[in-house]
């Protein structure tokens, strides 16, 4: 791949980005349009905006590579991503848009009328949103050192300066026109290179018959490895060796290596010839975002596979960036058919990362071995087409990959921004100038931490972020719109016992003990557990404080399942009898 392709490629669409955001700028003017866009954004602007910032470089370069390292199987990946919109659509959207809430805790506060819940949502939606951003950022420095071999740490700081610009300038306005703008780019930089590749491809090696056979070398290749791997190998290898296996030095010589498993030191060189099957090594031993939490995936595979499923199922709808973006639309209906055109533009975006992952597998095997399966939808335009085709293809991809990276970090610093200024800085600065101090506060703590904390992989903590929001904020939602007992107390415990113990396995994964057996595969998927002791505690709890039910949860309720205009009668029936005034009959059509 032509470096300084990608290097423009990337230059490009951060211009774009901070060009795009300007537009924002120049209409952004109250506190309302900082924190929702004074709710007036259209379905179709804020579907594109909700599948710009959703669709994450996990989507964009994650879901490929794990589709090439562990096959079909990973399309759970994708259904889960794309089902969680359906439960959005049925539960939460209409309601959570007629609470007039302008974020998580605002919602928690109006519903059950406590300082208290609101303050244990604040919490967390700030460390789900830094989970969050704390990937995004590491995967963000990552692809910037595959592309141009920049040093690790300048994508996330990067990504930082053009998030916090553009979210300080305009906030939730000017994030809108990026997200939407960034959505069209990601699916064009995914869609344009596909055709070409697959018209390329030459129909040997079909991407069916390459994952029920062991993969093959399609040429003689030299691989170097990084770090060091354990290689296990099904039957004998014949192999050229530059550097360390089984701890003994070979320079350039040709080895047969039995059946068994081979350390290999890092900064080998191993030379296949073609022809000759890929070696399995250890998943969780990348470092990209399609590095699995491989000992529970290989050792339970039907547990992991139903914490994933719960997960991004019933994870989407707590998810601060996501969740923000319906306090925009003009009224529940406006949020419904949001949510329904969300469904077909990720649906389509998602049909396209498994194209890559087979294609990869035939073309690309090696980068299961070295631990870089991320790298596959990147470098496939080389190594099918080639050429200066190639080379444009190529930073076609790399552009669409960072605009993962800036759209899903305009979202979270926008949601964790919000909830810093209403709920953990003091006011006396006044709203815009406090919300921008925040957007500067919710990057600088990620980006520190992406520092300290090097080397963690993408899709694990994205999946975990994902499974503390489904054990926390799902039950909060689910049951606080649709529950009319749900009490303070009750909301407390779920979220404290859901989102905690899987606040706690989060922490205990990335830490790396244990590394396998049954009790690693409880906490590398947490949610088959977690998210059912949410609901339980909350259920349970509010049942047992019967007395403090809020005294005005059947209004609150009414105004979030009746069509605005029946829920105003609903809750005010006198003011309902005399004619509306011309500002409210406005309201109401709008």
């Amino acid at each position: 791949m032509n470096e300084n392709y990608s290097v423009l490629a990337v230059a490009l669409v951060v211009v774009a980005t901070v060009l795009v955001g300007s537009l924002g700028l120049r209409i952004s003017r109250t506190t309302s349009d900082f924190y929702v866009a004074s709710r007036t954004v259209g379905p179709r602007l804020n579907a594109a905006a909700i599948s710009g910032e959703y669709l994450s470089a996990a989507s964009f370069l994650g879901i490929a590579g794990l589709v090439l390292v562990q096959g079909p199987e990973m399309l759970w990946y994708p259904v889960g991503y794309t089902a969680g919109y359906l439960a959005l659509l049925v539960f939460v959207a209409a309601p959570l848009r007629r609470s007039g809430a302008y974020t998580l805790p605002d919602f928690a506060e109006a519903r059950l009328e406590s300082r208290s819940v609101r303050r244990f949502a604040a919490a967390f939606v700030v460390g789900v949103g830094w989970l969050y951003l704390l990937p995004q950022l590491q995967g963000a420095g990552l692809t910037l050192e595959v592309l141009t071999g920049a040093p690790g740490w300048l994508g996330g700081v990067l990504v930082a300066v053009v998030v916090i610009a553009v979210v300080a300038a305009g906030g939730m306005r000017s994030i809108t026109f990026v997200q939407a703008f960034q959505y069209w780019l990601k699916l064009t930089a995914l869609l344009v290179p596909a055709f070409f590749l697959v018209l390329a491809w030459r129909g040997d090696g079909a991407p069916a018959v390459a994952f029920d056979e062991p993969a093959r070398f399609r040429e003689q290749r030299s691989v170097r490895i990084d770090d060091t791997i354990d290689m296990r190998l099904t039957a004998p290898l014949t192999v050229k060796a530059d550097g360390l296996v089984d701890g003994r030095r070979h320079q350039g010589e040709e080895l047969r290596l039995a059946k068994g498993t081979h350390r290999i030191g890092g900064g080998t060189r191993l030379d296949f010839a073609k022809g000759e099957r890929v070696p399995w090594t250890d998943p969780g031993a990348g470092r990209g975002m399609s590095t699995p939490l491989a000992g529970s995936r290989e050792e339970y595979p039907l547990y992991a596979t139903y914490g994933l499923i719960l997960a991004t199922f019933l994870g989407t709808m707590g998810l601060p960036h996501v969740v923000v973006r319906f306090y925009t639309s003009p009224n529940g209906r406006a949020a419904r058919r949001t949510t329904v055109v969300v469904l077909a533009l990720i649906g389509a975006f998602y049909l396209l990362p498994p194209v890559y992952g087979a294609l990869g597998r035939i073309y690309a095997p090696e980068l299961t071995l070295t631990g870089d399966a991320d790298a596959a939808v990147l470098l496939l335009p080389e190594r099918i087409i080639g050429g200066l085709g190639g080379d444009l293809l190529g930073a076609l991809l790399a552009g669409g990959a960072f605009a993962a990276f800036l759209s899903t970090a305009s979202g979270l610093a926008v949601a964790v921004a919000g909830v810093l200024t209403q709920d953990m800085l003091p006011s006396r600065r006044g709203g815009v100038s406090l919300f921008r101090l925040a957007a500067l506060l919710a990057m600088a703590v990620p980006l520190a931490a992406s520092v300290v904390v090097a080397g963690v992989p993408v899709a694990d903590a994205v999946g975990l972020a994902f499974a503390v929001s489904a054990s926390s904020f799902c039950p909060l939602l689910i049951l606080g719109i649709w529950w009319r007992r749900l009490t303070p107390p009750g909301a407390v415990v779920g979220m404290l016992l859901g989102g905690g113990s899987a606040l706690v396995a989060v922490a205990v994964t990335m830490a790396g003990q244990p590394e396998s057996g049954v009790l690693h595969a409880l906490l590398a998927w947490p949610a088959v557990w977690s998210v059912p002791l949410g609901f339980l505690s909350m259920i349970v709890v509010s049942l047992a404080t019967p007395r403090r039910i809020p005294a005005g949860t059947a209004a609150t309720l009414a105004r979030f399942h009746l069509p605005e205009q029946l829920a105003r009668r609903a809750v005010h029936p006198a003011a309902s009898a005399a004619p509306a005034a011309p500002a409210a009959r406005k309201e109401v059509r709008r």
